[in-house]
């Protein structure tokens, strides 16, 4: 959806464009390291192919976690951390002849680009964590608890819940024998 001022929204991870870019790396890193020799399986390839995979990973959880600013800045800081990485192994794969100049060269420019993403959305975090993407606002009663009363909130109505909760908790766990103090 494009609002007013021109701008996109993203109602999932999905549409991000940084996560796209960063699918994209990762699909091609892996098409690209099946290449490299069967002596690097189970170090370079494996780091590379995580590394990269990682990245999406993390900002997937960042937008999980947009309801709390710095879990969501710490999250992308993740995954920022994850394409350095990347680039690390995509240079290692360059300096061992397992990747063209050309290949290695588009990979890291658009790990950078992703890391400049990265680091916008981190800068702007207030813009993806505010409080109208949906908070949660529960009550004993939304989980059925037997006790109407208490949708009113009011702080007699939580401790008769919490009286009740006890009591309840207290006659299931000792044998249905209530203790009445």
């Amino acid at each position: 959806m494009i609002d007013k001022r021109g701008y996109r929204h993203a109602f999932s991870f999905k549409e991000l464009e940084v996560y796209r870019i960063s699918e994209d790396i990762s699909r091609r890193i892996f098409a690209l390291s099946k290449e490299f020799p069967e002596e690097e399986r189970y170090a370079l390839t494996d780091q590379i192919r995580r590394a990269s995979r990682s990245v999406g990973a993390q900002i997937a959880e960042a937008w999980a976690k947009r309801r709390y600013r710095k879990n969501f800045i710490s999250k992308l800081s993740d995954a920022d951390a994850e394409q350095m990485e990347t680039q690390h192994w995509v240079q290692q794969a360059f300096q061992c002849g397992y990747l063209c100049e050309e290949s290695a060269k588009e990979i890291l420019a658009d790990l950078e680009r992703v890391g400049r993403m990265l680091d916008s959305m981190m800068k702007k975090a207030g813009e993806f964590c505010r409080s109208d993407v949906g908070s949660i606002s529960e009550r004993l009663t939304h989980y059925g608890h037997p006790s109407k009363s208490a949708s009113n909130g009011t702080m007699g109505s939580r401790l008769a819940d919490y009286r009740l909760l006890i009591t309840l908790l207290r006659s299931s766990s000792y044998g249905g024998q209530a203790d009445h103090r």
